[in-house]
């Protein structure tokens, strides 16, 4: 008789490593998570230590199974969620990393993805891969490390690297180099896999001259990929998946339809298109979603680069704040912004805009704005970019959302929630465990070893928690997005390179 009673979600993210044991109710039994460094060369450019990557996974993983002294014959399976796009090259002999992890938010590549627009390549990125050409996407930080690390490319080609993206790189790591491999959500991320005929593009890889023994094998998100004795004993490593596809699955978003927004250090909002591929015609991306089976299932997605990045950036750059959970206490104090916009393009814009130049804008200031209005306006623009995200999809998939599944950390923002309800009127339904990019993992993971039975089982689990009901006059509604919009106008506007006027034409 099995003695499994838990299962590890590895939850790698773009700021903080965690590692959570749920139990077969769903539960979180036990919880650990510790944040790393952010590496910022230049403008623009942000990097991560793999190293540092692999060892606080680690570390939380051992801290969370102490916690509650889990041995490894009580852990049924290992699934892994983690930051999507980031991209790491390492030596397939050592495993030592070439080059920093080369983040999904860095825009050192966005002259490189020009110049692949320039070539006509769009339509055939979009077609194949389901992507709009970005920086956003590791094809481009892939080329960027083969052709500016020394002596890389050469090594690269006779076979001597591998690339991965975080999920391979823990998988990696946890099987000691016998499993390179990542699973189709992630692959669906590189803008190099075509996500209909489920294999890597050689077009791209010709065009980025990326050599295919570089890449790792793709396998379906439910799956048993090897096993890892690095925490005692033998578990088995049995779902993968990138964090939005985990969380919408950890939402149970599991038929066609089925829609989650994640607010975490972006901000993402995902639609389960079941077995069909939905195009846009909005700015939003057609990927691959997470499933249980073999059977690919496909999602439109709305990326904002940006979300509880702006909180992040109030504490640690701005000092504005002490801890995240103080800003509903700020927001609260005043009854709107004063007129001020604060848009956190500190990446560039994502969906549906598109535009790698924007930067961070700030419009409307007055005198009379004070601290309290610049900290609301921060946390409002996580909703406003959402609400563009959700007006995009609505005129893609043609369907008129009743309600919003939300998850992630900033989601447990009250104030935030009620400002998402009023401002794109819906109701937002938030889970008691908020935790779904986690669940996710653990559920794919769980499923693939039988430690659930089957997705109603899993459903069975879901725990309702707290409905936001818009109560916003549409006038008011109106006029906030009317200012919106200018502001992300504003911020477009800087992207573009304009002839510096002369003294006389200011």
């Amino acid at each position: 008789m099995s003695k499994a009673k838990y299962v590890i979600a590895m939850d790698q993210g773009t700021t903080s490593s965690r590692a959570i044991l749920f139990d077969k109710k769903g539960s979180i039994k036990s919880v650990a998570q510790k944040e790393f460094r952010q590496i910022y060369p230049q403008s623009g450019w942000v990097e991560h230590d793999p190293m540092e990557i692999w060892s606080t996974q680690m570390g939380v993983t051992m801290e969370a199974m102490q916690k509650i002294d889990a041995t490894p014959e009580e852990i049924a399976a290992i699934g892994i969620t983690n930051q999507r796009e980031t991209t790491i090259v390492w030596d397939a002999s050592t495993g030592t990393p070439v080059y920093n992890a080369i983040v999904w938010q860095c825009r050192r590549t966005a002259d490189a993805i020009e110049r692949l627009k320039e070539a006509g390549l769009s339509d055939y990125v979009k077609e194949h891969t389901g992507l709009i050409p970005d920086a956003y996407f590791s094809a481009s930080k892939i080329a960027w490390i083969l052709d500016n690390v020394p002596g890389v490319r050469e090594r690269a080609e006779r076979g001597e690297l591998r690339f991965g993206t975080v999920d391979s790189w823990l998988i990696w790591n946890l099987t000691e180099g016998r499993v390179h491999a990542t699973d189709y959500t992630n692959a669906s991320r590189t803008m190099l896999f075509d996500i209909e005929k489920l294999c890597w593009d050689q077009h791209l890889l010709d065009y980025f001259k990326i050599p295919e023994s570089l890449l790792p094998a793709v396998l379906p998100s439910g799956q048993i990929y090897g096993t890892t004795a690095k925490f005692g004993g033998k578990i088995a490593i049995a779902g993968a998946a990138g964090d939005q596809q985990a969380a919408l699955f950890g939402q149970c978003g599991f038929e066609a339809g089925d829609v989650k927004s994640t607010y975490g250090t972006g901000g993402f909002l995902l639609m389960n298109t079941g077995n069909t591929r939905v195009r846009s015609d909005s700015g939003l991306l057609t990927t691959l979603a997470a499933s249980a089976d073999d059977k690919p299932q496909y999602a439109l997605e709305g990326s904002v680069f940006i979300a509880g990045a702006a909180i992040q950036w109030l504490r640690d750059e701005m000092r504005m704040i002490r801890t995240a959970a103080k800003t509903q206490e700020y927001c609260e104090a005043v009854k709107d912004t004063c007129g001020m916009y604060l848009v956190p393009a500190f990446a560039g814009l994502g969906a549906p805009y598109w535009e790698p130049y924007a930067r961070g804008t700030i419009v409307g200031l007055s005198r009379g704005v004070t601290k309290d209005h610049f900290i609301r306006a921060a946390v409002e623009s996580l909703a406003y970019q959402v609400n563009d995200l959700l007006c995009a999809m609505r005129a893609d998939a043609g369907l008129e959302l009743g309600a919003l599944q939300v998850d992630g950390g900033a989601s447990a923002n009250d104030f935030l929630m009620q400002f998402q309800a009023d401002l794109s009127d819906l109701s937002i339904l938030r889970p008691r465990c908020i935790e779904t990019t986690a669940l996710g993992a653990a559920y794919l993971a769980g499923l693939s070893v039988g430690f659930w039975k089957d997705l109603s089982e899993i459903r069975k689990n879901r725990k309702p928690g707290r409905t936001f009901t818009p109560s916003l006059d549409a006038a008011t509604r109106k006029k906030l997005l009317s200012g919106w919009k200018k502001a992300v106008r504003c911020a477009m506007f800087y992207a573009k390179e304009e002839e510096t006027a002369d003294c006389e034409e200011l």
